[in-house]
């Protein structure tokens, strides 16, 4: 194989390192894919890897949460538009509004925000813990044991995103199984995953303009931007990305801190005991275990902090290296349930900022008040372990937790 490193890298700024490959990174029983990120800050503030996308692109490594902050906040030298979803088919439509840039991104964002307000988000909340009670009383009424991504974190949080997309929940495994092909999957099953779900927004857009409901697809079929209806392409762009956005990445987090909590029985016992502490614990959970690579693409060529920045490179994000930036975080590789003022980066930073965050934030905090509420101690089930893998999106699956 040629060398996938450019001629502009110097290769003295060259690092053995990917969020894909590195130790830790592919799928590992027990593995801490959090705590191998963290080693980047021994190093240099910026290098370059040359395999850190899925399809073996290198990437520029920021590894200063301040450095990321100007990355994410200079839409003009780092764009969004990469069409990452869409080049698994071949072709290069963006996922609205995450891979638009400003002025337009604007306009798609203001339309979008409202449907995950803080208000809404308060009014979804009763149906959110009812959802989380009812999983959790009937996998406590089976046993004392369970696989908590099977059984509690995907049917919780998909069922949430379903009930606010407007879609019955009897097809959540299918939908899951999407997500994970999607995600996690090989060179064969992502662009068939990617090719599934493009037909099934795009048969559900087409159904709701034969036949308007009360639901997410109807809004976005009726809504207008700049004073025009959205094209075919933007509706497919916007609904594929909620759609996707709701299938892995606040599932993942839960069952990050499940696990951590399944192996810190003192915290907790402390949250069992003090439920009040939940939230500010979700939080620093959330620091310590985030679970997406963001990565830009450079508009023009530019030196950033040393580095010659050309044109067309990629330059990663990853929320995981910059909330253990030893920099902002004291003891970052300590998780402290009680850690205040936790200005952690994992719903992103900038325009882009998750726009589904405070949704997330309120159900891992509902799934861990139920969840400690009604299940008794519980650890990792003896014999089993937990499978972590890097990636776009970090994951966990195989959490048997027993409570016996």
């Amino acid at each position: 194989m040629e060398n996938p490193v450019p001629d502009h890298v110097p290769p003295e700024m060259v690092r053995d390192f990917s969020l894909f490959t590195s130790p830790g990174m592919s799928p590992t029983p027990n593995g801490d894919p959090h705590a191998a990120v963290a080693c980047v800050h021994s190093g240099p503030p910026i290098f370059y890897s040359p395999l850190n996308t899925r399809d073996g692109r290198g990437t520029w490594v920021i590894t200063r949460a301040s450095d990321q902050r100007r990355v994410l906040q200079d839409t003009e030298t780092f764009s969004s538009h990469r069409s990452i979803f869409a080049s698994a088919l071949g072709e290069s439509w963006p996922m609205i509004p995450l891979e638009l840039d400003p002025p337009a991104h604007g306009a798609f964002r203001s339309l979008l925000n409202p449907l995950f307000s803080p208000k809404r988000v308060a009014a979804l909340e009763p149906a959110v813990r009812e959802r989380a009670i009812r999983l959790i009383d009937g996998i406590a009424a089976s046993g004392t044991s369970c696989d908590v991504m099977k059984d509690f974190a995907f049917p919780f949080t998909v069922n949430i995103f379903l009930h606010l997309l407007g879609l019955p929940d009897d097809r959540i495994d299918t939908f899951v199984g999407w997500g994970r092909d999607l995600l996690h999957g090989d060179d064969v099953k992502r662009p068939a995953a990617a090719r599934t779900i493009v037909s099934f927004i795009d048969e559900l857009a087409a159904a709701r303009r034969n036949d308007l409901l009360d639901d997410f697809m109807t809004f976005v079929v009726q809504a207008q931007v700049e004073g025009r209806r959205l094209t075919k392409q933007e509706v497919r762009g916007v609904g594929v990305l909620v759609f996707v956005a709701g299938l892995d990445t606040v599932a993942a987090a839960i069952g990050f801190d499940l696990a951590y909590l399944a192996r810190n029985l003192k915290d907790q016992e402390l949250l069992r005991s003090e439920p009040g502490r939940i939230v500010a614990a979700a939080e620093e959970l959330l620091r310590a275990y985030p679970t997406v690579q963001l990565i830009r693409v450079a508009t023009k060529d530019i030196y950033f902090e040393g580095a010659p920045i050309r044109k067309g490179d990629y330059v990663s994000c990853a929320t995981m290296i910059a909330n253990r930036d030893p920099a902002e975080f004291e003891c970052p590789n300590t998780v402290d349930l009680a850690r205040e003022d936790n200005r952690h980066a994992t719903f992103g930073y900038g325009p882009h900022r998750c726009l589904g965050s405070h949704l997330a934030r309120r159900e891992i905090v509902v799934g861990l008040e139920e969840w400690l509420a009604r299940i008794p101690a519980f650890r990792i089930k003896n014999g089993t372990a937990p499978i972590t893998s890097g990636g776009h999106v970090f994951g966990i699956e195989n959490l048997i937790l027993d409570w016996s």
